[in-house]
């Protein structure tokens, strides 16, 4: 099935090029698919589908370049009869109501970059990447936000990410007072629910509420975790030396892993995984709104606990 969606593409992509003839595009479908699942060097690759190493690098550049293509046909926002469908299955789930999508953020260690290397530094003192996705209730990421540099913080990456316009253009992108749902990391506004703080103070209705979008809010923890299972590259440093390309292969396992769930492949999982003042988007409005909304949702949510 992939071959058949990155095809044109891929085909596009191999008739620009002059001089030897490519390998055929189901082999090096083949080999990037590998080099994705598999911490293997390129050399390890190479030597296993008998190309050489530059051939294999090759090949994964245009499969990652042609997925990142048809990117937008898998992995696209909630919209109509699906947005309806999305909350509805997210509150079966949990009883949590009119979810739309669960956010959270991961980072993917890197090499250290030739250029502003301290940036990618995250808080564990390894380079990374800063990738923010969200999911809808079966694990399919609905947005991917890949690139800022591992030393900025979840809160600040948001702000600087489509969603951040998003939640100005409720209409559009968020029908019948739908909200996305996330950890404290997030900015609580109306169309963003995130859990009260624990100040050691919550009344039972609080406690209950963060229970219910906790359990909600498990969908994305589970999506992360099963996008590094299955292209376990992510698990280790990307040998990626061209900074640039390193979300577009993270764009390209999200579309893979789409493409797995709608064809029914589950990943078993085993294991957990773990700001601008000119750019502030949550107003005071904002967030007085916001918890307005939050707290009639506690109310009348059933209490779990």
């Amino acid at each position: 099935m992939v071959l058949t969606i990155i095809g044109p593409a891929l085909r596009a992509i191999n008739n620009t090029l002059s001089g030897r003839k490519p390998i055929p595009e189901r082999k090096q479908l083949f080999i990037a698919i590998w080099f994705m699942a598999t911490p293997d060097s390129y050399r390890s690759v190479a030597t296993k589908f008998g190309v050489g190493k530059a051939t294999a690098f090759r090949a994964l550049r245009r499969v990652t370049y042609a997925l990142h293509c048809v990117a937008p046909q898998f992995i696209k926002w909630p919209r109509d009869e699906i947005a309806v469908s999305v909350m509805e299955r997210f509150k079966r789930s949990c009883g949590f109501p009119n979810v739309i999508g669960a956010i959270d953020g991961t980072h993917i260690k890197i090499r250290a970059p030739p250029k502003d290397a301290q940036s990618y530094i995250n808080r564990k003192g390894f380079h990374s990447i800063n990738v923010q996705v969200i999911c809808d209730s079966l694990g399919r990421f609905t947005h991917v936000y890949a690139g800022q540099v591992g030393s900025v913080h979840d809160s600040r990456v948001f702000r600087n990410s489509p969603v951040a316009r998003f939640v100005r253009l409720p209409e559009e992108y968020f029908p019948n007072d739908s909200h996305i749902i996330g950890d404290a990391a997030y900015p609580i506004q109306p169309h963003i629910m995130v859990p009260f703080r624990n100040n050691g103070y919550l009344t039972d209705r609080q406690k209950n509420f963060n229970y219910c979008l906790s359990s909600t809010r498990m969908a994305i923890e589970r999506a992360i975790g099963s996008l590094k299972m299955r292209f376990r590259i992510l698990l280790d440093c990307l040998p990626l030396t061209d900074i640039k390309k390193v979300p577009e292969f993270i764009l390209a396992c999200c579309v893979l892993h789409n493409i797995c769930i709608l064809q029914n492949n589950e990943m078993p999982m085993g294991i957990q995984l773990n700001l601008d003042e000119d750019n502030l988007i949550n107003t005071h409005h904002d967030a007085e709104l916001g918890k307005q909304k939050r707290l009639t949702i506690m109310n009348a949510l059933r209490m779990r606990l």
